[in-house]
């Protein structure tokens, strides 16, 4: 099971790519390929519309299209591509 750490902040940083960091200090970057741009999520394809991305409850939101995205995958995920650790409790 994925863990559950919100997301406190998402900066677009590319085309299809967020640096989100997460309520335990983690910062990772997180990249969408055009393979996932089905469905419901299907306006998000357009680079504008995807950089329309804002924090809500934890994880990251398209308002405009009420769509959101579970921060457990976005988690794993960015923690293959950490630009900062989490911080260790003491």
């Amino acid at each position: 099971m994925d863990k559950l750490v919100p997301i406190t902040n998402a900066e677009v940083i590319g085309d299809h790519e967020l640096r989100l960091t997460f309520a335990d200090g983690a910062v990772g970057d997180v990249a969408f390929d055009d393979a996932e741009w089905h469905g419901v999520f299907e306006p998000l394809r357009d680079p504008r519309r995807f950089a329309r991305v804002r924090v809500e409850h934890g994880t990251v939101v398209w308002p405009d299209d009420g769509l959101d995205m579970a921060p457990e995958p976005l988690y794993a995920q960015a923690s293959e591509r950490q630009v900062r650790s989490a911080r260790i409790p003491a």
